[in-house]
């Protein structure tokens, strides 16, 4: 049997930007995706806790350096500049495999900075 689990996460980042006339999905920093191992163009879940929305998208790698998170075309409608943000991917295990398997996490602080490294990456 093969299961979906949650590979990497970036928890609590903040949107700094909303392009509604951009084609669609979520830039973030590369840096960023990196460290948690999400690849340009993979498919997330985007959860927003300031208003509750959940949406679905692909990851746009963004530039280096810069704390950006910038929600594009229909996704823009779902959250504002500042609202608080989880962005997750997932992988398929083997079930076997997925025993013990712990995600690669980042926490980032409110100027959207690495504040702490969980998972896999302790």
């Amino acid at each position: 049997m093969k299961v979906s689990v949650c590979k990497s996460k970036i928890h609590k980042a903040r949107i700094t930007e909303c392009d509604l006339n951009y084609e669609g999905s979520l830039e973030i920093n590369i840096d960023y995706m990196d460290e948690v191992g999400m690849v340009p163009y993979e498919r997330i879940l985007v959860v927003n806790a300031t208003n509750g929305e959940r949406l679905e998208t692909y990851a746009i790698p963004g530039p280096p350096g810069k704390p950006v998170f910038r929600l594009n075309g229909a996704a823009a409608r779902r959250g504002a500049v500042g609202d608080t943000i989880t962005i997750m991917s997932f992988g398929i295990l083997d079930e076997e495999e997925s025993r013990g398997f712990v995600p690669k996490v980042i926490v980032l602080d409110e100027s959207n900075a690495i504040a702490e490294r969980k998972g896999s990456l302790r």
